[in-house]
């Protein structure tokens, strides 16, 4: 749970309206991946396995948020296309009405089994795009060739027609943040949002993981699952635990039971950031958390 040495006063109560409902899960069904990205928000890299977590409890995960009635469910890593029954798990989610984001780097030959099932009605595709230019792009993914890959499987996906949207990451000072997007415009991608480096997992440089590094949105509405079962208020809160899901402890059970602590949580943000929230008409003043499948589309921030 979050450490209670973090309490503010009055910050036990429950969350409030929508908030307390669960509409966004994500499942980080790996900790497997062929790259070794240096800002890796999971630490995440060839050396990771697939956890503790089965298919059989991914599958009794997905169940359980479609009885909650989760609006979105991302599957991500590690890279979660490593993971031999991705195609299984989505279709699972899509026969029991729920909507599939898939979070992949696309740095490999997908097969053509996923990529059908990738361009089902109800899949989207997200993916990260370092730079236009391959050598820069391959030194932040840590793997020769990964440009190449990650490139031509954008170009795929746009021509099977799968929705995407791609994150490009302010990583390191040699990346042209503007030939990257440049790029992405040109091969046809609607969908581009750029983020500044979140300081947790590799991506720590000079400090600790700390509140500043989120968005301001962790755990109102949303909710991470580790491969080993650990529920965090999203991928990038992963020191912040909520509780643990397990074939005795459901996801109902874990989410009912984390909100005095994302409240807590939520009161602690809404004093870094200020009272600005994202609204129903879409309006929304806080950056966009890239992993996560956009509730709100803030305007594109400028490049230097």
């Amino acid at each position: 749970m979050i450490d209670e040495s973090s309490r503010v006063e009055g910050a036990d109560s429950p969350l409030e309206g929508a908030a307390e409902r669960l509409w966004f899960l994500s499942l980080e069904v790996t900790g497997r991946c062929q790259l070794r990205c240096r800002h890796c928000y999971a630490d995440s890299g060839p050396w990771g396995d697939h956890g503790t977590m089965t298919t059989l409890d991914w599958r009794r995960l997905v169940e359980e948020a479609a009885a909650m009635e989760v609006r979105m469910l991302q599957l991500i890593g590690g890279e979660p296309t490593l993971h031999p029954d991705l195609p299984d798990l989505v279709r699972h989610a899509l026969d029991l009405g729920l909507k599939v984001e898939v979070y992949s780097n696309l740095a490999r030959s997908i097969p053509e089994r996923l990529w059908e099932v990738l361009a089902l009605p109800g899949v989207a595709l997200a993916t990260s795009y370092h730079a236009a230019d391959p050598e820069t792009h391959d030194r932040v993914t840590g793997r020769r060739g990964s440009h190449r890959w990650t490139r031509a499987n954008i170009v795929e996906a746009l021509r099977r027609g799968i929705p995407l949207r791609v994150g490009v990451v302010a990583v390191s000072q040699d990346q042209d943040l503007q030939a990257a997007i440049a790029d992405l415009e040109a091969l046809g991608v609607a969908g581009i949002g750029v983020d500044r480096l979140r300081e947790v997992g590799r991506g720590a440089r000079d400090c600790a993981p700390d509140l500043d590094q989120l968005c301001g949105h962790c755990g109102e509405g949303r909710l991470a699952i580790s491969p080993n079962g650990e529920a965090w208020p999203c991928v990038f809160a992963r020191w912040l635990p909520l509780g643990r899901v397990d074939e005795t402890v459901s996801l109902a059970e874990v989410y009912r039971a984390s909100g005095a602590a994302r409240a807590r949580l939520q009161r602690m943000l809404r004093d870094l950031r200020g009272p600005e929230r994202c609204g129903p008409d879409g309006g929304c003043a806080a950056p966009t958390c890239v992993p996560h499948y956009p509730t709100c589309v803030p305007d594109r921030p400028r490049v230097a």
